[in-house]
């Protein structure tokens, strides 16, 4: 027999149960709902390849989205889906489609979609306990190291939502330990009135590095020079660190690339270990993009020296095809990263290894308390359906199509080689005759292209600076490429460029005028970001 009703308490006629639920939907609505989806998603996957890469989003559905306001009744689930159709799914980026070569958000696998589908119906929070979830990721993490040659006896690590993510993580638990080096506990005094702790990167490497110093106090990160091959210069380190050691700084921290998102560059990792040790400095190693290079047994030896790092940051929401986002924080020393993270409020005391709580709680290694285990489960899914064997292939594959590339381009009299790395990145740029050796007439034609290519649908390139000249850049990483779709990259590149050249050129008379391409002053927000 249930509790009384404390006397006064005012009855609801039927209870609480006749109120019905916005969210709530029967099993056969849910049914048709979800094979409806699935199979409306299904022929888009199927017709995407020859679909535009990229569609711009018409000005009258931006205005639609934009004046958008809370709606006064609910919509039905059909409705809702429906405007998802209408609105938002023909409108994309674009990384799905096999000639998205823009930044390194390549394609996602259909059977990570259904991951991430799956981890929603489970809506697990992966901060920690006795449930299965925790131990997917720590299966993750533990293929992760062994993957790439990291000691699984002593390291640990989280998976977070992005490459950004991953490296300011390993930033964070360096400067904890930096901060201890140097006789404090960053956690209790903070930054305040300290020697400067000094962090170096190298001037290829990616801005996430730099955001990470200055919102962690840092300052701005002393840029080490990359030599011809674009990786960077031991000697230039070396002086910075001694220069600043004689200025009272605290030296604490060398970021390296294990495959730079410009050009691919693999920094010279062992070299750099052996610098760190002797000078007692934290090596990480930014390996979002090309960690995964190391798979590659032609390429093994350029990544020797990264199993001694003192950190890692990787994506498999990159190279490994797993759905946006999952990315990983590996940290050799694995202890450090509770000493850094973990608090535990009254609340969320529990008893280790009884009952719920479990031996392994991710939200000691991060500062997430609720977590999203989707990115685990679409790591764990991947890489089980393609073994290490696959994965070999998989990476392998990519690597050849890029060397394929890079021999068009320099078999092709209007196409010019700006920068070769060992990975998937190519940077290249068309170059006519008759604007052979015009850096700037080049540059901003390069640049129009980039823009017309963007819009034209065929292709979807990006564009950076190499040694002060703007290229086209590559990164072509569908888990489906071929051969056919570098060549349909390499001919929307030629088609926008011979357009481009003959409207700039100077006409005869009589001719239609055409008017000149413009000069395109680049923006900060006009900037397309290399990541």
């Amino acid at each position: 027999m249930g509790s009384p009703i404390p006397p006064g308490t005012a009855r609801r006629s039927g209870g609480y149960s006749t109120v019905p639920s916005p969210f709530s939907m029967d099993d056969m609505t849910f049914r048709d709902l979800g094979h409806r989806l699935v199979d409306t998603l299904a022929v888009y996957l199927d017709k995407l390849p020859l679909e535009p890469v990229y569609r711009p989003l018409p000005a009258e559905v931006r205005q639609e989205l934009e004046k958008m306001t809370v709606p006064a009744e609910g919509a039905t689930p059909e409705e809702v889906i429906d405007g998802f159709m209408r609105l938002i799914l023909p409108y994309g980026r674009g990384q799905n489609h096999p000639c998205f070569a823009a930044f390194v958000d390549p394609a996602a696998s259909k059977l990570s979609m259904l991951a991430a589908f799956a981890s929603a119906v489970t809506n697990t929070s992966g901060a920690g306990g006795n449930y299965s979830a925790i131990y997917v990721e720590r299966a993750v993490i533990r293929w992760l190291t062994e993957i790439i040659g990291f000691p699984q006896d002593t390291s640990d690590g989280v998976l977070l939502g992005g490459g950004s993510d991953a490296n300011r993580h390993c930033l964070e638990v360096a400067r904890y330990w930096g901060a201890r080096a140097s006789g404090w506990d960053v956690r209790e005094e903070g930054l305040h009135g300290r020697p400067r702790l000094t962090m170096y990167m190298s001037a290829e490497g990616h801005s996430c590095l730099e955001k990470a110093a200055f919102t962690l106090g840092l300052g701005a990160p002393r840029k080490v020079a990359a030599g011809g091959d674009f990786r960077m210069d031991l000697a230039d380190l070396r002086a910075a660190v001694a220069a600043d050691r004689r200025a009272g700084h605290r030296p604490f921290l060398v970021a390296a690339n294990a495959g730079s998102v410009k050009t691919g560059a693999i920094d010279p990792l062992g070299d750099l270990a052996g610098f760190c040790h002797d000078e007692g400095l934290w090596l990480h190693v930014d390996g979002a993009y090309g960690g995964f290079g190391v798979l590659d047994p032609r390429l093994a030896h350029q990544y020797a020296g990264l199993e001694r790092a003192d950190s890692v940051a990787l994506d498999p929401h990159k190279w490994l095809a797993v759905a946006i986002g999952c990315s990983c924080a590996l940290v050799r020393q694995g202890s450090l990263l509770q000493d850094t993270y973990k608090l535990i409020p009254s609340y969320l005391s529990l008893p280790a290894g009884q009952g719920f709580a479990g031996d392994v709680w991710y939200s000691h290694r991060s500062a997430e308390q609720t977590r999203d285990s989707g990115r685990a489960l679409k790591a764990f899914w991947n890489i089980q359906q393609a073994g290490r064997a696959g994965l070999t292939d998989h990476v392998r594959r990519h690597i050849d199509l890029a060397r394929y590339l890079e021999e068009v381009i320099d078999a092709s009299p209007d196409l010019e080689l700006l920068a070769a790395g060992p990975l998937t990145a190519v940077c290249f740029r068309y170059a006519p005759a008759s604007l052979r050796g015009d850096e700037e007439g080049l540059d901003r034609l390069n640049q129009a292209i980039m823009e017309d290519i963007q819009v034209g649908g065929r292709a979807f390139l990006a564009g950076t600076d190499i040694r002060g000249r703007f290229a086209l850049r590559s990164c072509a990483l569908h888990y489906a490429l071929d051969e056919g779709h570098v060549l349909q990259i390499v001919e929307a590149v030629r088609d926008a460029g011979q357009r481009r050249a003959w409207a700039d050129a100077p006409q005869q008379a009589g001719d239609e005028m055409t008017a000149p391409m413009p000069h395109l002053a680049r923006a900060e927000e006009d900037v397309t970001c290399a990541s």
